[in-house]
């Protein structure tokens, strides 16, 4: 994720829909991989992903992990990131003992402090919607050593601003997994994610 700055949600009601995306987007250099537990078979896409581009460089996670037990279960099937949309102690002691990135949600200053003190690898800032690059920048201004991640409303035109306040990294989900609606061409996945891609990369630079 410090190559590209970016993890991929994929949120999809469509299991094969979601292997499709995954594989087009990786195609368009995306790296970092969420596939989120409200995909149907979740843990049978992630196995299939994992299997798919070990040691190609992709990360594959599980994203909405919301107890110790998931955490487990996605760690078996190939997870080799974790993601919850809140403080999980459990999620972030299952990361640590089999070595995947923890991604912790975290809305407030009190929120953030405690899931660093829990030891999360990345903080995800979450929910975006009343929140904004202002708002992540107040959060840093006291807490530089926050890795901040924000997931939500995050876009090839304001991407600049986001980096510029300070985040680590950039959570993008429909504006690239759903480009290839209605008609199912994921060539414009592919081209999705490589626009999104060298916005990060010209924010970061």
């Amino acid at each position: 994720m410090d190559r590209t700055g970016t993890i991929l949600i994929v949120r999809l009601d469509d299991p094969e829909e979601a292997l499709a995306v995954a594989r087009a987007a990786v195609a368009g250099g995306v790296r970092v991989l969420e596939i989120t537990y409200s995909v149907p078979g979740a843990l049978d896409v992630v196995r299939t992903l994992s299997r798919e581009f070990a040691g190609d460089g992709v990360a594959v996670g599980v994203g909405t992990v919301l107890d110790e037990a998931a955490a487990f279960a996605a760690v078996r099937a190939g997870a080799r990131l974790l993601v919850s949309p809140h403080l999980s102690p459990g999620m972030i002691r299952a990361a640590q003992r089999y070595g995947a990135v923890s991604v912790s949600g975290a809305y407030t200053p009190t929120e953030v402090v405690a899931t660093l003190e829990a030891g999360a690898d990345l903080v995800k800032l979450f929910p975006t919607e009343n929140a904004g690059p202002d708002y992540a920048r107040a959060l840093l201004a006291p807490l530089p050593q926050a890795s901040l991640v924000p997931a939500g409303g995050v876009s090839t035109g304001n991407v600049k601003d986001w980096f510029a306040a300070g985040v680590h990294a950039v959570g993008v989900g429909s504006a690239v997994t759903k480009a290839a609606r209605p008609d199912g061409d994921m060539s414009r996945v592919t081209a999705a994610a490589a626009d999104f891609l060298a916005a990060v990369a010209d924010a970061r630079a």
